[in-house]
């Protein structure tokens, strides 16, 4: 079930995100978590551990990233990422935001969800600023920067 993250999830959140930092999901300290708590959807059993978690941050008033995609290896290529990442962008619709954007090293996954790659430039300057906590900054990103236009996706249905 995805669902909001909880309080209590914290430490697993944490946890996972730390596990997954060398498949190239930046690690949060324990107080972004627990100051950000509500921008975080979990894919958890009823009674089972967190197999899964994705984040909308909000950046300005017409972008937000979905960030912090992961789910545990022996749940990866069932669907949990993709329903995770699409309960992000129904709620960054519901919200009223315009466009969301990824930075990843998995554009074919994005790209399956109708976002596409985009310049660094097409992006506004102060997303950027989260870069320098990455370990792979400046010289090393492999990220590749990608958009789904809100407005686009909705008038497409």
């Amino acid at each position: 079930m995805i669902r909001k993250a909880q309080i209590q999830e914290v430490p697993e959140i944490w946890r996972m995100l730390h596990d997954f930092a060398d498949q190239d999901v930046l690690p949060r300290s324990m107080g972004d978590l627990y100051s950000q708590v509500r921008e975080y959807f979990v894919y958890r059993p009823d009674q089972g551990p967190v197999i899964g978690v994705a984040a909308l941050h909000i950046f300005w008033e017409d972008v937000a990233e979905i960030r912090s995609v992961a789910v545990l290896t022996d749940f990866q290529r069932t669907g949990i990422g993709t329903r995770l990442v699409k309960e992000c962008i129904e709620e960054a619709s519901s919200i009223g935001l315009r466009r969301v954007f990824a930075l990843t090293t998995r554009p074919e996954f994005f790209e399956r969800l109708g976002f596409q790659k985009v310049l660094n430039n097409d992006l506004p300057n102060h997303i950027w600023s989260e870069c320098i906590n990455c370990l792979k900054y400046p010289d090393k990103c492999n990220e590749v920067p990608m958009l789904l236009d809100l407005a686009a996706s909705d008038s497409g249905d």
